[in-house]
C-alpha cells in the first residue's frame, strides 16, 4: 500500500502541501490542467525552489487576475461564499472522487467559519482564505495524492505557534478561531513559535485526509520532500515535510474458531459427507486426523475453522452430520499474507496463480489447482508440468 506520512516540521497551509507534493514528483503542469478544469481561466500555478534554515525546499505562487467590473473594482473584493466555490468545484470538469473529496473539505472550511461567526455554512464568505488560493489549494491536494497513487495518509501532530494575527474580523489570538475550531479531534503540540503555523486550509486538509494521526508508519520510503511556507521561523524552518513510500505489510490478524470432536463410531463412509457438510455450512477449512482412543480404539478427530459469524451453523453441521454427542470449541488467533490474484498465459491456457505478499514482495504463490488439472487434461500432460509452467510464467517465463 502506498502511504505518505506528513511531517508538519514549521507547520501546515495548504500551499505548502501542495508545494510538497509538486517537490514529490507532482507535476505543476497536471496542477494548472486542474485549474482549466475548474474553468479559473485567470488562475495560473507556478514552482520554484527556497531554502529555509538550509534545507531545500519547493514554494508554490498562485497568481489569480480578477476581472474588473465596469465601475473599476475588482471582483470578490469582500471574499468568495462557501456555496460559490462549491459550485465552481461541482461544475468542472474533474472526476467525481476529487469533486467529493474536495468539496467535503471545502464544507468542513465552512461550518467552523460559520461556527465562529454565527453565520451559516452556505452564507459564509472566505475572507483571508482567498476563494480561489482554497480552491487551488484544497482541490490540488486531492488530485496530488490520486496522481501520486497514495493510499492512506498518516500525520503527526500539528505544531501550534502562538502571538495574534491581523485580519478582516480584527486582531485574533492565533491559533485563528477558525483554525482551532477545524483543529477538534486532531492531535496537536505547543511550540515556541510566535506567528500562524497552522492555516485553516492545512487544519482542514489534515483533519479530512489524514486516516491516522501520530508517529511515522512503519514503512520503506521511496522520496522525501518539502514544501515551503513565505514565513521564516528562524531556527526552525518553515517547511512541512512528506514521505512517500509504501507500508510495511504484516500479516493481518483474526479471531478464528476451531471445532473439532472425536468419533469412533462413525462408518468411513460417512467422513467426506460430513467434512463437505462442514464446508457448505461455512467453514474456512475442515480435515480429518486419525486418533487412538481408550481401549485402543481407532477412531477419527473431525475439525474444521470458522469465523465467528459462522461458528453456530458449523457446530450445527457437525452434530447432524456426524455420530458425536458434542464438540469442542476454542479461540485462536489467525495471520494471513495479504493476497492477490494474477492471471498468467501458458502454452496450455490461461491459470490463474494467488499470491501471497509482503511489504509487496511476493513471497508464495499457488496456481489453482483445478484449472492446471483441466489444461493437463485438455493437453494430455500431467498436472504437475502445467503447475510448472503457470510459475515459469509468473516469473516472465513461457
Amino acid at each position: 500500500m502506498r502511504v505518505c506520512y506528513i511531517e508538519p516540521v514549521g507547520g501546515l497551509s495548504g500551499d505548502m502541501f501542495l508545494a510538497a507534493l509538486i517537490d514529490a514528483g507532482l507535476p505543476v503542469e497536471t496542477l494548472n490542467e486542474m485549474v482549466t478544469d475548474l474553468k479559473l481561466d485567470h488562475v495560473h500555478i507556478e514552482a520554484e525552489r527556497t531554502s529555509k534554515c538550509a534545507i531545500g525546499a519547493t514554494r508554490i505562487s498562485v497568481h489569480a487576475h480578477e476581472h474588473s467590473h465596469a465601475d473599476g473594482h475588482q471582483g470578490h473584493h469582500h471574499g468568495r461564499s462557501a456555496a460559490e466555490l462549491i459550485g465552481i468545484v461541482e461544475a468542472s470538469a474533474l472526476v467525481d472522487e476529487v469533486k467529493s473529496r474536495s468539496v467535503a473539505i471545502i464544507r468542513r472550511i465552512a461550518e467552523a467559519e460559520a461556527k465562529i461567526h454565527d453565520s451559516t455554512p452556505e452564507e459564509v464568505h472566505f475572507h483571508e482564505l482567498g476563494g480561489l488560493d482554497t480552491i487551488v489549494d484544497v482541490c490540488g491536494a486531492v488530485v496530488g495524492l490520486r496522481e501520486l497513487g497514495v493510499e492512506r495518509v498518516y500525520c503527526a501532530p500539528l505544531p501550534l505557534g502562538h502571538g495574534f494575527i491581523n485580519c478582516a474580523h480584527g486582531r485574533l489570538p492565533l491559533p485563528a478561531p477558525a483554525t482551532a475550531e477545524l483543529l477538534v479531534g486532531v492531535p496537536t503540540v505547543g511550540v515556541d513559535i510566535e506567528g500562524e503555523t497552522v492555516t485553516p486550509t492545512g487544519a482542514a486538509l489534515a483533519a479530512c485526509l489524514a486516516d491516522e494521526f501520530g508517529r511515522a508508519p512503519e514503512m520503506t520510503a521511496r522520496t522525501i520532500a518539502c514544501g515551503a511556507g513565505n514565513s521564516d521561523f528562524d531556527p526552525v524552518p518553515n517547511i512541512v515535510r512528506i514521505w512517500l513510500g509504501e507500508e510495511a505489510s504484516v500479516a493481518e490478524a483474526t479471531d478464528i474458531a476451531v471445532i473439532e470432536t472425536n468419533v469412533d463410531d462413525m462408518s468411513p463412509e460417512l467422513a467426506p459427507v460430513a467434512l463437505q457438510a462442514l464446508l457448505d455450512a461455512g467453514a474456512m477449512d475442515a480435515w480429518l486426523t486419525p486418533i487412538q482412543m481408550k481401549k485402543g480404539r481407532p477412531a477419527l478427530t473431525i475439525s474444521a475453522l470458522a469465523e465467528q459469524a459462522e461458528v453456530d451453523a458449523v457446530v450445527d453441521a457437525m452434530l447432524r452430520h456426524t455420530t458425536s454427542l458434542g464438540v469442542r470449541l476454542s479461540a485462536w488467533e489467525r495471520r494471513c499474507l495479504p493476497r492477490e490474484t494474477r492471471t498468467v498465459t501458458t502454452r496450455f491456457g490461461e491459470i490463474t496463480v494467488k499470491l501471497g505478499l509482503m511489504d509487496g514482495e511476493i513471497v508464495t504463490a499457488s496456481p489453482e489447482f483445478e484449472e492446471c488439472r483441466e489444461a493437463a487434461d485438455r493437453a494430455g500432460v500431467p498436472v504437475k508440468q502445467v503447475f510448472a509452467a503457470a510459475i515459469a510464467a509468473l516469473d516472465g517465463g513461457s
